[in-house]
């Protein structure tokens, strides 16, 4: 976004490009279905818009994906269907399908090891899929062709002052040791679950404002659901929505949503997440998958942000973006779900033009 609008922009990577939270998602470019749920309707549409804009700029990376949600109760599939046709009308022009309820025989047709005991029928609706990595790196490649500088394994040591303000930073090339001062009109700390390390050599008593929540995923053989279609479990034991989606001819299934005192670089699933996951899948499958029959796990972490009641457990926490302009200057924008990735960053520049009085060529 920067350095379309003509901005001299550099970013620095501590690690691999898209190594943490931008490539461990569900690979799902959708509004948030569980969001609407909870009444946080501006961010479902705002994430139903982005959801629209990626199919349209990036369609070789992102498609339609139909999801069905089984029915067991005979009020389930018009409590979801109903919810579903109010998800379709608030993409309004964004609108990228047309949710149906669906019989008994439909979803059986879909899918073969679903669980048929008290199977009434569902719902189709549809989202998007998209490669995370891959999207993440081609913003990375588009951004070069706009002149922008990109460095991995680069890492921020501290922040250059000139009275009182952040005017560069101090960063370590992690390749070869050698200490870099770089200078800039304006930082923008958009490090995630680690937005609070960067605040704190603001500020040595800077208050973190970042609650971690790890979320992770199973790869399995796709013979455990072989379809075309995403299974969408509505409500898991504790309360979170749970998908199954065919990936590269293989299934992912997650996610968890587990509190994490501190962030890591390499977040590593716990065993009673992994156990989550295939517990529940049994209650839908009629072969379940097994600890045997993973064949890889992936583990990611959420930047929310801390809520007023700080009592929240991490799933009520909303995913909506935080942007903060500290006395200093420096910005920090964090938190946000992966489809609202352009407007956050729409937002930070657009301050980030204020705070530094940059030029900015259209």
């Amino acid at each position: 976004d920067a350095s379309s609008r003509g901005l001299k922009t550099l970013l620095l990577e501590r690690s691999d490009f898209a190594n943490g939270t931008s490539s461990r998602s569900t690979k799902l470019a959708h509004g948030g279905v569980r969001y609407l749920a909870q009444g946080n309707i501006a961010l479902v549409k705002e994430a139903l818009k982005e959801r629209g804009l990626m199919l349209k700029n990036a369609p070789h990376l992102v498609h339609l994906l139909p999801f069905v949600i089984p029915s067991y109760k005979w009020w389930e599939k018009f409590y979801y269907g109903i919810g579903l046709k109010i998800y379709d009308w608030m993409a309004q022009h964004f609108r990228i399908g047309k949710t149906e309820l669906i019989n008994n025989k439909k979803v059986r047709s879909l899918f073969d090891n679903l669980n048929l005991k008290g199977l009434n029928g569902g719902v189709i609706y549809y989202d998007g899929q998209f490669d995370d990595a891959r999207l993440a790196l081609n913003i990375a490649q588009t951004s070069v062709e706009h002149d922008a500088v990109l460095l991995n394994y680069f890492e921020v040591s501290d922040l250059i002052k000139s009275d009182g303000k952040v005017v560069g930073v101090i960063a370590k090339d992690l390749e070869n040791n050698e200490i870099f001062e770089i200078n800039a009109n304006v930082v923008i700390n958009a490090t995630g679950v680690f937005a609070d390390s960067i605040l704190a050599l603001d500020h040595k008593t800077a208050k973190p404002i970042i609650k971690v929540s790890q979320g992770i995923h199973l790869v399995l053989r796709k013979e455990f659901l072989p379809s075309s279609d995403a299974l969408m479990i509505p409500k898991t034991s504790d309360g979170r929505v749970l998908f199954a989606v065919p990936w590269k001819d293989h299934l992912l299934v997650g996610t968890t949503d587990t509190p994490m005192k501190v962030p890591t670089t390499q977040p590593k699933a716990l065993e009673e997440e992994i156990q989550f996951i295939l517990k529940t899948l049994k209650n839908y499958l009629v072969v379940p998958p097994t600890i045997d029959d993973v064949l890889s796990v992936f583990a990611g972490l959420r930047p929310l942000v801390v809520p007023t009641d700080t009592d929240k457990g991490t799933k009520e926490i909303s995913r909506d973006h935080k942007l903060i302009i500290d006395k200093t200057n420096l910005i920090t924008i964090t938190g946000g779900k992966w489809t609202t990735y352009r407007k956050m960053a729409e937002d930070t520049v657009d301050e980030a033009i204020q705070v530094g009085n940059l030029p900015e060529i259209k």
